[in-house]
């Protein structure tokens, strides 16, 4: 049974490892086109129905492109699509999401503190809010709202803050952050499959047909690719914040998520800006930098102003792992060993949180993350870092037995 453990870290490994090379395909191929189409000039050569045309130099070789604002009067020999980049990078956050939060609820979505609920309502909630989160983007897109630019932004912004408070609201701080991403990037992906190319494919088959295409279709998918390009930045932060509790384990978290997605605007629009050759307005920098040292003030000040620190969930898996008897032993070995980082007051220099918001000062925080103490400081040697605390070849070995010795003892 505890190869269950080991190999579901490796299905893990795996999913994050696939989700990152589909991320950096998607999100490589639209920051590209978003530059390219920002930068294209228009000249009096161009054929008829081209906007603009862009000359660039890459791997030895130059490359002249030319864009179609709807369509070329014919339809082209070979055509190239972008839309399964979008569509596996959420695949395979969706796999990773199901890996990791879903197989291990209790742990990791579920904060009794928070609010009480069992894995199956959590999840549930957790799929829900993702669906309805869609739904309302797009009609709001959809409603006369959506030919105003500056009206719509403000509205999505305030759905967004809404959704980072709400999340706070239902799962731990890291779920809650977790959840910002994919729900944002449900949202991206969703204007691909749902928007984008069924318009393209709409354009498509109306020059196959030899009709004119309408307009409206590329506008509306412009605008949906717009949105993309600048919640993109924000989703990652959301997906790399699970490394680091300082973003999330705060009471001001969902404060911090509604800087981060200003922090993408700001950037993206110096990045816009400038492919658009209109400038290099180095302000964004700066508004950037203050946002970030907010963030960085943020996460440590519910401590400064009340003294007060952050009580971590605890899974219900006590009696199993707190029951067996190596227990003990273990027990003096993690507090020998780990909680001079994982406590929520380290103590080890340069430590300020507990790292990954782990703390293991009690017999509930240790049979809590047994199978993580199993598989980081038994199994590998990933903990601790450096072996800075000399922990021996034994108790790895003592780690091993306890968690294998539960395990077995639940089975029978």
């Amino acid at each position: 049974m505890y190869e269950y453990a080991i190999a579901w870290e490796w299905l893990a490994f795996a999913a994050r490892w696939f989700h990152v090379i589909t991320a950096i395909a998607w999100i490589g191929s639209s920051f590209y086109f978003i530059a390219l189409d920002l930068g294209l000039v228009k000249r009096p050569h161009l054929p008829p129905g081209a906007y603009g045309e862009e000359w660039q130099v890459h791997g030895g070789g130059f490359y002249h492109i030319q864009k179609y604002l709807v369509a070329p009067a014919q339809m082209p020999e070979h055509l190239t699509w972008f839309k399964y980049e979008s569509y596996f990078t959420w695949i395979s956050g969706f796999l990773m999401l199901c890996i990791v939060y879903y197989g291990g609820a209790d742990l990791f979505l579920i904060d009794r503190h928070v609010l009480d609920i069992s894995p199956p309502v959590a999840i549930a909630i957790s799929l829900a809010s993702l669906a309805i989160g869609w739904l309302i983007y797009d009609l709001l897109c959809k409603s006369p709202l959506g030919r105003n630019t500056w009206g719509l932004t403000a509205v999505l912004y305030v759905v967004l803050v809404f959704m980072a408070w709400g999340y706070t609201q239902l799962f731990t701080g890291r779920a809650a952050f977790l959840h910002l991403g994919a729900f944002t990037a449900t949202i991206m992906s969703a204007n691909v499959f749902m928007i984008i190319i069924p318009n393209q494919k709409i354009v498509v088959a109306d020059l196959i047909a030899g009709r004119t295409p309408d307009p409206k279709y590329g506008q509306v998918a412009k605008q949906r690719s717009l949105h993309n390009n600048y919640l993109t930045l924000p989703v990652i932060f959301f997906m790399l914040s699970n490394h680091y509790p300082l973003a999330f384990g705060t009471a001001f978290n969902w404060v911090i998520a509604a800087l981060v997605f200003l922090m993408g605007v700001t950037i993206r629009h110096w990045f816009n800006t400038t492919h658009a050759r209109k400038g290099r307005p180095t302000w964004t920098w700066i508004v950037t930098a203050i946002l970030f040292i907010l963030i960085m003030w943020l996460s440590t000040a519910p401590k400064l102003l009340t003294g007060e620190g952050e009580t971590a969930a605890v899974a219900p898996a006590f009696q199993q792992f707190a029951g067996d008897p190596h227990f003990p032993a273990v027990k003096q070995l993690v507090s020998t060993r780990c909680s001079m980082c994982h406590a929520a007051e380290p103590v080890y220099e340069g430590i300020v949180r507990p790292p990954k918001g782990v703390t293991l000062e009690n017999d509930a925080e240790i049979a809590a993350h047994a199978q993580e103490i199993y598989i980081q400081a038994g199994r590998s040697h990933a903990m601790p870092p450096g072996n800075v605390t000399d922990i021996t070849p034994d108790e790895r070995k003592l780690l091993v037995a306890w968690f294998e010795s539960a395990v077995e003892g639940k089975k029978r």
